[in-house]
């Protein structure tokens, strides 16, 4: 399982550190993607073939899964951590998430999140404002 935060710097190369509490559950190889709210998704193998059967089953003659997984796969790339403990992260991916500096690490149970650190620090702001009301309305959803 997934969870903390860690700040770390983008370089030149578009390379950043993977923590080290995360690399082991991520495996040598693991799967980047956009995510939601503007920060890139990073599920391990086993995490990302479960993601997808789930996804393979989504009705095609309904526009809005074709549209998700489109955005969704097409935005997919393997990546292996390198001896210093970095991914490369690609220009397209670093673009979808404004990620040019400083970033924030995220582990969020199955997955890891890459946020800017600028975007991260606005969604934390705004989550903290409502957290009492979001946690009330997921009573609403069995949770």
């Amino acid at each position: 399982m997934f969870m903390g935060e860690y700040k770390h710097n983008i370089d030149a190369k578009g390379r950043i550190i993977v923590p080290a509490k995360f690399r082991e559950d991520l495996g040598e190889i693991f799967v980047i993607t956009r995510g939601l709210d503007q920060c890139l998704f990073a599920y391990p193998m086993n995490e990302w073939r479960l993601l997808e059967e789930k996804l393979k089953k989504l009705p095609l003659t309904k526009k809005d899964a074709r549209a998700f997984t489109r955005f969704f796969f097409s935005g997919a790339v393997e990546c292996e951590v390198d001896k210093q403990g970095r991914i490369n992260i690609p220009a397209a991916l670093r673009k979808y998430a404004v990620i040019d500096k400083e970033c924030a690490v995220i582990g969020v149970s199955n997955r890891v999140e890459i946020w800017s650190n600028e975007a991260w620090s606005g969604y934390v702001t705004e989550s903290e404002e409502s957290f009492a009301e979001i946690a009330e309305n997921m009573m609403d959803i069995d949770f």
